[in-house]
């Protein structure tokens, strides 16, 4: 089975993203594979296929990290491009980070590589995405309202559980599930 470990959104902080992203999906090209609003997460580690007994230990691991990290609140905040420029692949909505949400962060991954999974080499850049670009052409109006959103707020998160998901991917999108939800402390 395919996974990641996550961070889910409150609800109201959905619905302001949701808002924003049918603004776009009206500007924008057929090119763009738009997030489902129930699949709007910030991924903190995704560890990819995985059977049962490694899901096993995953969940145990999540618990203990869960166990011992305190609620904390993070907000939603600009938009943006990866990459930034004429040819984005991905457009998302911002995390500012917070050092509450970097040592959780961390402590995902050290537990991670614990069970043997690489670590990521490239820097944690907290963010929601809003949608994947299979073709560049038609985006103009689309990155206008971006840039124009750029220090949007969407809302203060309170960050009280970690979820471990499965994936499976559908001609129609990615449709997510828990394996396992862990409370903080």
């Amino acid at each position: 089975m395919r996974t990641f470990i996550a961070l889910d959104l409150d609800p109201e902080v959905k619905r302001a993203i949701s808002d924003f992203q049918r603004k776009l999906r009206r500007l924008g090209p057929p090119s763009v594979s738009w997030t489902k609003e129930g699949g709007m997460h910030l991924t903190l580690k995704f560890l990819g296929e995985i059977d049962d007994p490694r899901a096993a230990e995953c969940r145990e691991k999540l618990a203990q990290v869960a166990g011992s990290t305190a609620a904390f609140s993070v907000s939603v905040r600009g938009t943006g491009t990866f990459p930034p420029g004429r040819r984005p692949r991905v457009l998302w909505v911002g995390i500012p980070p917070t050092p509450d949400l970097a040592r959780l962060q961390a402590r995902v991954e050290d537990a991670a590589e614990e069970l043997g999974f690489p670590r990521e080499e490239r820097p944690f850049h907290p963010h929601l995405t809003l949608g994947r670009v299979r073709s560049p052409g038609g985006l103009e109006s689309v990155q206008a309202e971006l840039e124009a959103a750029r220090e949007r707020d969407f809302g203060l998160v309170t960050v009280r559980t970690l979820v471990f998901y499965q994936s499976v991917l559908r001609p129609a999108g990615a449709e997510y599930s828990p394996l396992g939800v862990f409370t903080f402390s």
